[in-house]
């Protein structure tokens, strides 16, 4: 078979078609990707369902690489080197089983079909699962960084077998994001392990966003800082522990003009948060897996409280708010309080994401290094931050770390930290400003150093009501109480 093969000097010829790679699907994200492989020096074979979107990328970036252009899923494979390699970039969901599908009919034992887009681990268990009964490789692929890190640089989290990895590895290392000369991806582990990680990823860039938003609502409403103001506080706080890319581009966007008129671009956005669904998945899965996300939780409700426009607007005017004004004396170390609140609670974020990526490991079956996703997640990715370094080394130091909380660089972080934590938080409540995600941060920081929880209560409740039993704290095995008649302790 020959395809049209577009050269790096954007000649087009008729030659035996011999790709490294493919993808299909060439919306933003795919077309960068195939970018991104193609700038490397990976023959790429494209293919979209409307091919025209195929003649425009070939047409406008055909220099920059090679791309073989195909028109069918079947040339699509023909054109491909053994083992053949597919990067499936469509819409999660149906339309991706149908591109499996076709892909599992055209392929042979040994090929590999990636998975690119955001899709729900349990899905690619499943289709991991049917694909292995018919001899192919899938592996389901994390990518984030968006549309600019696709083409210069994801974080890249894929699953599957190992196999796999040693063909598709070399590949997706060679176009990943580099820090400290190490690429931005590794393996993860099996099946939908890398898909699993990218959604607690995404529940990790949720808390994250919130505690901004909360840090930035504070600041406005409590202090009265104008929004020329709030960008050089986050434009500061971006040159010490809270570096990120998130606290840089709310800088970006806090210092942007309404290109319609003169007043602040973010003045007149809606305050109606959309969410396409990782986050939620990700609470829904921890709630299975119990473990406590809040930070997370808090997040995923924010946004659908923003949502709620009718209940806001009722609300509007009919729930009161404090009935004094608060007055901040030293208005500079507020601004200090509520940037060691932020890094505080933002620590309790990533500590309970990187809870819930071990306790999802040990309920699927996954061996998933802790510290290689603090590694892979300091470039490329959304949530990258000066701080995933020390997240690694203290995975590295303590691979069975209890909680991030307890490593001696974090443990001291949140202690000289939460006297002011808890200012910002009493200071929100006064000032009728809500702070979900700090408030729920430093609850969870409470909860973890108290020595008693009123758990206690609650078990002698659910005993009381429902006869589910207690244990107790000088004593082996499980009991009941003879609530209605002497009260007499049973064992169970």
């Amino acid at each position: 078979m020959t395809e049209t093969t577009t050269e790096p000097n954007g000649s087009s010829a008729k030659q035996p078609a011999q790709a490294d790679i493919a993808v299909t699907g060439l919306a933003t994200m795919g077309r960068n990707l195939a970018r991104n492989l193609a700038r490397h020096g990976h023959s790429v074979a494209v293919h979209n369902r409307t091919k025209a979107r195929t003649d425009a990328l070939v047409a406008t970036y055909g220099d920059e690489g090679t791309f073989i252009v195909c028109d069918s899923i079947e040339d699509l494979v023909r054109s491909l080197k053994r083992p053949r390699k597919v990067i499936i970039m469509v819409q999660a969901g149906a339309g991706t089983d149908e591109v499996i599908e076709q892909l599992a009919d055209a392929l042979e034992p040994g090929d590999i079909v990636v998975d690119g887009g955001n899709a729900h681990f349990i899905d690619t268990r499943r289709r991991e699962s049917a694909l292995r009964e018919r001899g192919l490789h899938f592996v389901g692929t994390g990518i984030s960084g968006g549309e600019e890190g696709a083409l210069l640089g994801p974080s890249i989290m894929p699953g599957g077998t190992a196999e796999a990895y040693q063909t598709l590895g070399p590949i997706l290392e060679s176009i990943a994001a580099q820090v400290d000369d190490t690429p931005c991806c590794t393996h993860v582990g099996a099946d939908g392990a890398g898909h699993f990680v990218k959604m607690v990823h995404n529940g990790i860039e949720y808390a994250d966003m919130q505690l901004i938003g909360e840090a930035y609502d504070l600041l406005r409403t409590v202090l009265g800082k104008s929004t020329e103001e709030l960008a050089e506080i986050f434009r500061t706080w971006n040159s010490g522990d809270l570096e990120s890319f998130l606290i840089e581009i709310t800088a970006e966007v806090l210092a942007a003009k309404d290109p319609r008129g003169e007043g602040a671009f973010v003045d007149v956005v809606l305050d109606q948060t959309e969410q396409k669904g990782t986050g939620r998945w990700t609470v829904q899965i921890a709630l299975d897996l119990g473990t406590p996300v809040s930070g997370i939780a808090e997040a995923v409700f924010a946004r659908s409280v923003s949502g709620h426009a009718e209940q806001r607007q009722a609300a509007n005017g009919v729930l009161e708010g404090p009935s004094t004004k608060i007055t901040i004396d030293k208005p500079e170390e507020f601004v200090e309080d509520v940037r060691r609140a932020l890094y505080a609670s933002k620590v309790v974020a990533y500590a309970q994401g990187f809870d819930m990526i071990r306790d999802g490991a040990e309920a699927y079956d996954w061996d998933i290094d802790l510290g290689a996703m603090a590694t892979i997640w300091r470039g490329g990715c959304i949530i990258r931050a000066r701080f995933l370094d020390r997240i690694r080394e203290a995975y590295e130091k303590t691979p069975d770390l209890p909680s991030l909380l307890v490593d001696p660089y974090f443990a001291r972080t949140v202690n000289e930290g939460q006297e002011s934590w808890r200012r910002v938080v009493a200071t929100a409540a006064a000032a009728g400003v809500p702070v979900p995600g700090f408030g729920a941060a430093l609850s969870y920081y409470d909860a973890l150093r108290r020595d008693r929880l009123p758990a206690a209560l609650l078990q002698g409740l659910r005993d009381l009501f429902g006869a589910h039993t207690y244990r107790r704290t000088d004593a082996e095995g499980s009991f009941h109480l003879d609530w209605s008649g002497d009260k007499s302790e049973q064992e169970a």
